[in-house]
């Protein structure tokens, strides 16, 4: 347990169409916070909603001072609301959670205890995931892809919830680029880290908004972000086809020369045109990510925009 009742401990939380479970995740977290006896604030960061999720904060907000709240001007995703959180949180140690509550708040004293030890970051990972059949399936493939093309090495099973220190928060914040995969940023920071063990529950109410397609433009995101591997493989396959062109143009030609006079495939040739130019296109395409991506970054836009701030 935090030994100095002057460590602070601020929860990040992204709230996007949330009204369901809000009310509750707020009364669950407070009391395990008092329980704890420890000095907190709660950073509720909106990203967008059009529901009640706002007003629902701003009741608890009026009633406690340590709930806080960020409103984005509009939907900037959930990256860059958990680095506006982390911008605005003021604790000694951080911790970021989704208001689901399928990490459940009775989990925090196990965070703490855990980098308390002399960690700045320790990342939980589910014992067993409460989700339905399909959620899982689809986060095998996103985790499955994550590996293979990285090489992050990320924990698997990974949850949402996990805490760390200033120290490492103010050099996550460092980190200023436009495409943001907040997991690989912060194993890229690095440092001394830890990994517990978390329960998990179902979903409160509520469906989840990190849906398959989500998860996969995230997983992309990471490997466009944090591996050349897609341009690399362009070249191997390049290299593949120069190779299997000669071969093939050669052997053509010893054919005509010395045994078939065969007629010209129209039709054949017709088709190796088409499929050509389709796998030129494919990885003009993979340059012309890449290269959106650092016209992306060369703007220096503000990571995100703040609409409005309640007792902050």
């Amino acid at each position: 347990m935090i030994d100095s009742p002057n460590t602070k401990l601020s929860l990040i939380v992204p709230v996007f169409f949330e009204q369901e479970v809000i009310k509750q995740f707020i009364k669950e977290v407070i009391e395990e916070l008092v329980f704890l006896a420890l000095s907190y604030e709660i950073v509720f960061v909106d990203d967008g909603s059009q529901d009640n999720t706002v007003n629902l904060i701003k009741e608890e907000a009026i009633k406690n001072e340590h709930i806080k709240l960020l409103e984005l001007s509009y939907n900037h995703g959930k990256q860059a609301a958990v680095t506006a959180g982390i911008s605005y949180a003021s604790g000694d140690y951080m911790l970021y959670m989704d208001p689901d509550l399928q990490d459940p708040p009775k989990e925090i004293k196990k965070f703490i205890d855990e980098i308390e030890k002399g960690y700045d970051l320790v990342f939980g990972v589910r014992k067993e995931k409460k989700d339905s059949f399909k959620n899982k399936i689809f986060s095998k493939i996103f985790w499955s892809v994550l590996d293979k093309y990285t090489g992050l090495n990320l924990p698997r099973g990974l949850a949402v919830m996990r805490i760390f220190n200033k120290d490492f928060a103010e050099r996550f914040l460092m980190y200023n680029e436009q495409n943001r995969f907040i997991e690989g940023l912060f194993m890229h920071v690095g440092m001394n880290q830890s990994v517990i063990e978390i329960e998990q529950r179902p979903r409160f109410a509520g469906v989840s908004k990190f849906n398959f397609k989500r998860k996969m433009n995230l997983a992309f995101d990471a490997i466009f972000d944090f591996s050349e591997l897609p341009l690399k493989l362009a070249v191997k396959f390049g290299v593949f086809l120069i190779f299997f062109g000669g071969i093939a143009l050669f052997l053509i030609l010893i054919i005509k020369l010395f045994f078939v006079d065969f007629q010209s495939g129209w039709p054949s040739i017709f088709g190796f045109l088409i499929l050509s130019l389709g796998i030129q296109l494919f990885f003009i395409g993979l340059l012309a990510i890449y290269t959106g991506r650092i016209y992306k970054e060369s703007k220096s836009r503000p990571l995100f925009s703040i609409k409005e701030k309640t007792n902050i």
